[in-house]
């Protein structure tokens, strides 16, 4: 037991004081190193070999260098003001739960994170873009997948992706506490390190299984995990239920039961980008667009 409250502080202490980024460097990371294990030799060499050239994108605070800070970059960039502005929608595409999924409500003009994730995967497989974009493209495409993996990301209540809803972590409570940051960092970092790990290379009938789909199959998948999970568990089992007025309570109870929902997003995550990369770097998938008339 204080062992677990130890663990819990310290995971809150980040998330309260750290910058706020999505799903975090950790569980960023993490579903970086599972894609690079779980992808092709020839890709994980075409990916690394990218990113030793991340000096090209001449963001010296921003390193891309490994897997892990390549996961990151596009949250850290977004704190170098007018320069990157343009790819704040990026991240996130907050389709309503109480309603029919409608992907492209949240989605004009290609402004949310699965229409991004396609768009990063086909600029890696045009022979005509230049490397600094291709390399750009590599690190959103990372960073974009496990976007899209977090429930909060795909669904929300007119709420800003459950910004806005006031929740305390078990006994913890903070200003800064709602119920997009505990999914993006508290709750993360508890089911990562919730054995067994999820860091191996899966069977190919797993890896085949999990990494099936469209994006838009992922982004309904999130969505439904968001409703039915997350508000589900905030508020009380009724996820379109009235609007809390004050802050909500997730207990003990109830965090114990996102917990692999939450693992399964990570390696859904996970195994889907060693697909999209071995994609975005199979050489019989390259192509030269048609020049327009």
């Amino acid at each position: 037991m204080i062992r677990t409250i130890v663990l819990l502080a310290a995971a809150l202490s980040l998330l309260i004081h750290g910058p706020a980024q999505a799903y975090g460097r950790y569980a960023h990371g993490t579903i970086a190193r599972i894609a690079l294990i779980n992808a092709k030799p020839a890709t994980r060499a075409a990916v690394q070999a990218m990113l030793a050239r991340t000096a090209m994108l001449d963001t010296p605070t921003c390193p891309a260098k490994t897997a892990e800070d390549a996961s990151v970059w596009p949250d850290c960039i977004r704190a170098m003001g007018d320069r990157f502005s343009y790819t704040g929608p990026w991240h996130y595409q907050n389709v309503d739960i109480c309603k029919p999924f409608d992907l492209n409500s949240a989605c004009a003009n290609g402004n949310c994170v699965s229409a991004q994730i396609d768009r990063q995967v086909k600029l890696i497989q045009d022979r005509t873009i230049p490397m600094r974009e291709k390399i750009a493209a590599l690190v959103f495409l990372i960073h974009f997948v496990g976007d899209l993996h977090m429930p909060l990301h795909s669904g929300d209540r007119s709420d800003r992706g459950g910004n806005d809803v006031r929740v305390a972590y078990g006994l913890y409570t903070s200003e800064r506490l709602n119920l997009h940051s505990i999914w993006d960092g508290a709750l993360a970092e508890r089911a990562l390190t919730t054995p067994p790990s999820l860091e191996r290379r899966y069977s190919d009938a797993d890896r085949a299984a999990i990494a099936a789909g469209t994006v838009q199959d992922w982004s309904r998948e999130a969505w439904t995990v968001s409703r039915d999970t997350a508000y589900a568990l905030a508020q009380g089992g009724d996820p379109c239920g009235p609007k809390p007025a004050g802050r909500l309570t997730l207990t003990n109870e109830s965090l114990a039961k996102a917990v692999e929902p939450q693992r399964l997003q990570i390696e859904r995550a996970s195994l889907r980008l060693a697909r999209l990369l071995d994609e975005a770097f199979d050489p019989a998938r390259a192509f030269t667009p048609k020049p327009r008339n």
